[in-house]
């Protein structure tokens, strides 16, 4: 595979507004929304805004995507018909549609990146990219496709297919995720061994990822971290800060989905999440249909303490809600303290 510092170069080139190291948000659908997409862009990332799992032509969801995409050029201050710097991130379990509905809607906004995560089969990717790929050869639109992994075989189909960049997703990640994978310390090095000099992909590193050393100890990839978007109540964001010690507040299982009725994701994935009040109850003994029933009439009543957290295991690095641009800064701060002894042990 290309060394660490020419993946640098060539994202840097894809990519000409970022700095080093380079650094991205998630792509949580519900949560990073142009608002939060635009302001990581604007403080040298890349911006991803969470785009949509329902590809059909009445999609509410693309709908709002294309008014997001247009505030997002707006909020940027780009009013020619150039590549917009942000990314859209979707979730494509039921791939049906999104080669007629999606693809287009992407070209005409024309955005910088596109990342595919938790397809029901990894084969079920190829024939996306391919289309996102042929429309990037016939409009000479600049995009480059992501593709989320969570096992090595997964990250060797994506790059079989040509995706342009990987992210290789740990199991210390917070929110959804392969419910059979490793942690990032050890997924990291196996993938980008077993790609070899074979394929020429760049790898982002994705999972516990919360501060600069974070970054450095995945210098091949430099993704950067999983955090909400200015549509999280502010409960979400005050349980993330008084969090200690994630091997223990945080658990991996199907049901937080279970709990909030959203649980559509195939049988491979389940996320972490804060250990909270559905889960105790559960763990208490209290049916499922009972927790449901209490998630419901909380969320009625306006009470958003039931709600699932998503969180990684270094939920407990974080002690205090940062703005994007002083999170960016004080990562790049990190990074130039550390890079020097950590390049040397890669």
């Amino acid at each position: 595979m290309p060394s660490t510092e020419s993946q640098q170069n060539r994202l840097k080139e894809w990519f000409p507004h970022t700095s080093k190291p380079f650094i991205a948000n998630a792509p949580m659908l519900g949560f990073a929304d142009y608002r939060l997409a635009t302001a990581v862009t604007k403080a040298g990332g890349l911006g991803f805004i969470g785009g949509a799992f329902d590809f059909s032509p009445s999609s509410t969801q693309l709908a709002k995507l294309d008014s997001e995409l247009i505030k997002a050029r707006t909020e940027l201050g780009i009013t020619d018909s150039g590549t917009l710097p942000i990314g859209v991130g979707f979730i494509t379990f039921t791939p049906s549609g999104f080669e007629e509905n999606v693809v287009p809607l992407l070209e005409k906004h024309r955005v910088s990146a596109v990342w595919l995560s938790f397809p029901k089969e990894d084969a079920d990717h190829g024939p996306l990219i391919h289309a996102i790929r042929d429309a990037r050869v016939k409009s000479e639109w600049s995009v480059k496709v992501f593709v989320q992994a969570g096992t090595v075989q997964g990250a060797a189909t994506a790059a079989e297919q040509g995706a342009d960049v990987i992210v290789v997703q740990g199991t210390d990640a917070g929110g959804h995720q392969w419910a059979r994978g490793a942690s990032l310390l050890s997924l990291l090095p196996d993938v980008r061994g077993s790609l070899g000099d074979v394929y020429d992909v760049a790898l982002l590193a994705a999972g516990g990822i919360v501060g600069g050393e974070g970054v450095c100890c995945c210098v091949g990839s430099r993704r950067g971290w999983d955090c909400y978007g200015d549509e999280a109540p502010a409960s979400i964001k005050d349980s993330i800060v008084k969090a200690q010690d994630g091997a223990f507040s945080t658990v991996k299982s199907v049901r937080h989905d279970v709990f909030q009725s959203t649980d559509v994701f195939p049988r491979q994935y389940d996320g972490r999440a804060l250990v909270g009040i559905s889960w105790n109850d559960a763990q208490s003994g209290v049916s499922d249909e009972e927790v449901i029933r209490r998630y419901d009439e909380a969320i009625k009543q306006g009470d958003d303490h039931r709600r699932t957290v998503w969180a990684g295991a270094s939920v407990g690095s974080i002690s205090s809600v940062l703005s994007v641009s002083d999170l960016m800064e004080q990562i790049q701060q990190e990074v130039k303290l550390t890079t020097a002894s950590i390049m040397g042990c890669i």
